[in-house]
């Protein structure tokens, strides 16, 4: 069964003895890892986005059905041509610091987000200006229209466009910021800040909510609770016993081998996720030695991968995962049916078929397995078994995963990996790296010319409707191009106490909203 600390990776901080969580002012929460980089801009890491959205703010934001909102924003207006934005600001916006926020804080902001965003980058190098207007108005002005601005503003993909005062904002994008001073429902103590035991961060007296009820990371940012402690406890057992015992409120990922044990508790709740919020793996295949740079052969995976057997291997129960063959996960806005059919029915004899019909050499296929984490650990040994019964010469190299990193930066030594990344982040051909890397300096080394245009046509469309059909069309490429096989979805559930009320269901845990 799979444990929390060898299946999500996680930075490792001191063990505590954990005090209780009674008082009714107090949330206490256990996360995916201790909270080191404090810098939502600098890093893509998922705790430091997490901590983003409690500390700091976004222009706009997205609720549960995917829709992008308004939220630091009061509105916004885009000129007839496409080329020109011009945003306002809502009235008694404050930094943590009690001074006004601006639009020059805005633009300063985005100007160093854009240095440190995929989204971000592709907005700024069709960028004419972004200049304020008055305190409160700004203004972007395209060299050529584009669908994405909005989007690109409220997408939760790391690192995310969060705002910050512009003196902060002015450090370099390669420099960590010292300052934190965010906009955001909580204030970060640095007094209060143990490193390796827990952070404490505090209710922004000042903060003005949206008028709306609040909906995933849209809406009114509402809090209930005076402070939320964030402890630091790496083992899973630990915490889910801590739970149990009521000594803490949250934990973001629960433990799937005690999954069953906290579901018969009454005194706890588990919030499932679907969509986005589901991690989604992949075989990642290197593209750029043999046998896999020839595509023929990449894609006699698709008859051989099996995500069912995977994920039975993983020993994820149904409700908690589910096989996935789009490259944009399933749920989520630009999932596709486009070129799966060549996934449709995965089997050893199919496989062996296929590759005969290749011309495969009996060139070693390097199978990394990262014996450190759960899910690289076990899909690379279902892969490397099924990869013998199909006739291929397959070398399965066991080491942890900081050598796996370190090995897949080189074009030689390896042929694939097994990985599982956030489902908002593959979300978009934008953000997905099998996608958006093509024909770049990336591990993989996929390049196929089709894919450029079609990448340039959807940040230009203008509508939702029409990105979807490009993503598709995308997705049929990739199919052919096989630089890497989807082996599944799954959601790591988070455990509450049944005490709390208000939780928003969210893999990005938000603490507005709750009552305790």
């Amino acid at each position: 069964m799979l444990k929390l600390k060898t299946f999500i990776p996680a930075l490792f901080g001191l063990a505590l003895v954990a005090a209780p969580a009674h008082a009714a002012g107090n949330l206490v929460a256990v996360l995916e890892a201790e909270i080191v980089t404090l810098d939502p801009h600098f890093s893509t890491a998922y705790i430091s986005r997490t901590f983003g959205y409690m500390v700091f703010d976004t222009l706009f934001a997205k609720d549960a059905q995917g829709d992008i909102k308004p939220q630091m924003v009061q509105d916004w207006k885009v000129s007839p041509d496409g080329l020109t934005y011009t945003f306002t600001l809502r009235d008694g916006l404050k930094w943590h610091d009690r001074q006004p926020v601006t639009s020059a804080d805005c633009v300063a902001s985005l100007r160093r987000w854009g240095t440190r965003s995929a989204l971000g980058r592709r907005i700024f190098a069709i960028t004419a200006s972004l200049e304020p207007v008055d305190a409160k108005t700004f203004v972007l002005t395209l060299k050529e229209p584009s669908g994405l601005v909005i989007d690109a503003l409220g997408n939760p993909v790391s690192p995310v466009a969060f705002m910050m005062p512009e003196r902060i904002a002015k450090t370099p994008g390669d420099q960590r910021i010292t300052e934190i001073v965010g906009s955001g429902p909580f204030v970060y103590s640095k007094a209060d800040h143990r490193t390796g035991d827990r952070m404490i961060l505090k209710k922004f007296g000042d903060y003005v909510p949206r008028p709306e009820p609040a909906d995933f990371l849209a809406g009114g940012k509402r809090v209930n609770v005076d402070t939320l402690e964030v402890r630091v406890i790496p083992d899973g057992a630990t915490a889910a016993s801590a739970l149990q015992a009521g000594e803490i409120d949250f934990m973001q990922y629960a433990p799937f081998d005690l999954l069953p044990q906290l579901e018969k508790n009454t005194r706890v709740k588990l919030v499932n996720f679907t969509g986005g919020n589901m991690f989604a793996g992949a075989y990642r295949l290197n593209a750029a030695s043999k046998p896999f740079d020839d595509p023929e052969i990449r894609r006699v995976l698709w008859k051989l991968v099996d995500q069912r057997e995977v994920l039975d291997a993983l020993g994820l129960d149904a409700k908690y995962a589910t096989p996935c063959a789009t490259y944009f996960t399933c749920g989520t806005t630009y999932e596709s049916k486009a070129g799966t059919e060549a996934a449709a029915k995965p089997s050893i004899e199919a496989a062996k078929a296929a590759l005969k019909a290749t011309k495969y050499a009996g060139e070693p296929v390097v199978v990394m397995q990262a014996n450190d984490l759960e899910a690289p650990r076990v899909s690379a040994q279902v892969l490397a078994e099924r990869l013998k019964a199909a006739g291929f010469n397959v070398d399965l190299q066991v080491m942890d995963w900081a050598s796996v990193l370190a090995r897949r930066a080189k074009k030689e030594g390896w042929s694939v990996y097994g990985v599982h990344a956030g489902g908002f982040d593959l979300g978009s051909p934008l953000t997905n790296v099998m996608v958006a890397f093509n024909c770049a300096d990336f591990t993989g080394w996929q390049c196929d010319a089709r894919i450029t245009p079609l990448m340039e046509a959807f940040a230009k469309a203008p509508a939702e409707a029409d990105r979807k059909k490009i993503a598709g069309e995308i997705q049929a490429v990739m199919y052919d191009q096989a630089p890497g096989i989807p082996w599944g979805q799954f959601a790591q559930p988070a455990a509450y106490r049944a005490t709390l009320r208000g939780l928003i269901p969210s893999a990005i845990p938000v603490f507005w909203n709750v009552e305790k």
